[in-house]
């Protein structure tokens, strides 16, 4: 479990799994002797120079706050890709060991609704889907449900075991792009993976953090700020979106933490000639 402390906020890392299988479906730019040639990206890639990815959450302490963003995929789940489908993980299990059982949590944020961010929303009871996290306020993008509630899914009915019953049960927050969840942590509107995507910007003590979710997916995009990712709504703003986001933060002392970057997970973005390159020492 990874930990950093943003002044008086501390965030943990809890992983459900990482993969080197997942490159080709999303970045199929990134092959491995492209990322060869990037020295940096070894902690990033694997022996054969595939990229490997980690699906994890993060518990954002701040203001007497416990706040989990983003839930995986889960367990139980019906899911078209086969290595997620009826998964079973310790996922809950860690973050109760760690000292955050699921009703210690008072809030769950998800950067936007894809199959890998909302999964252990919910949890399967006696063949129903309910709220893993009864005691929490979910909050969900509004422009993202827009989205949602309508296109067609991908990967299963992750709408309709992950999603809905948060509504069902009175649990969902719909909230703007810019949210403030407390005084440390709010939003920050990043489109284009899908039309709500959201960041989450945390500023404590004059220190600063920004937890990417998929606006970045893996730090070869850092380096290439065009490779947008086949799972993208809109290819064009996921690449514009992600090269503002560059420019905005490179060579300022704030912490990128990665929502699918594999450990060390977090650096700082540093210019590299006319691109950037993610510091992680």
């Amino acid at each position: 479990m990874l930990v950093w402390q943003i002044g008086n906020v501390r965030i943990s890392q809890f992983v459900e799994l990482t993969t080197a299988s997942l490159g080709p479906h999303l970045l199929p730019q990134a092959t491995p002797d492209r990322l060869r040639q990037l020295p940096w990206l070894a902690p990033f890639i694997d022996e054969q120079g595939r990229m490997v990815l980690s699906i994890h959450s993060f518990v954002v302490e701040s203001e007497d706050r416990r706040i989990i963003v983003d839930t995986c995929i889960g367990n139980d789940k019906t899911r078209t890709y086969p290595k997620w489908n009826g998964m079973q993980t310790r996922f809950l299990s860690d973050l109760e060991s760690a000292g955050y059982p699921a009703d210690s949590i008072d809030t769950v944020l998800c950067t936007h609704m894809h199959v890998d961010h909302v999964g252990w929303n919910t949890r399967l009871v006696n063949g129903r889907w309910i709220p893993t996290f009864g005691s929490a306020r979910y909050l969900f993008a509004r422009a993202e449900w827009d989205h949602w509630r309508s296109e067609p899914q991908t990967y299963g009915p992750v709408v309709e075991d992950s999603v809905q019953p948060i509504f069902d049960a009175g649990l969902a927050d719909l909230v703007p792009e810019d949210h403030l969840v407390t005084p440390e942590v709010r939003l920050e509107a990043t489109p284009g993976h899908t039309p709500g995507h959201v960041s989450v910007h945390i500023t404590s003590r004059g220190e600063e953090a920004v937890i990417t979710g998929d606006m970045i997916h893996h730090p070869c995009q850092i380096a290439h700020p065009d490779w947008s990712s086949l799972a993208d709504v809109d290819q064009a703003q996921s690449a514009e979106t992600r090269l503002g986001f560059l420019s905005r933060y490179a060579d300022r002392p704030v912490l990128i933490i990665g929502t699918h970057f594999a450990a060390p997970t977090a650096g700082h973005v540093v210019r590299d000639g006319e691109v950037y390159r993610l510091h992680t020492k």
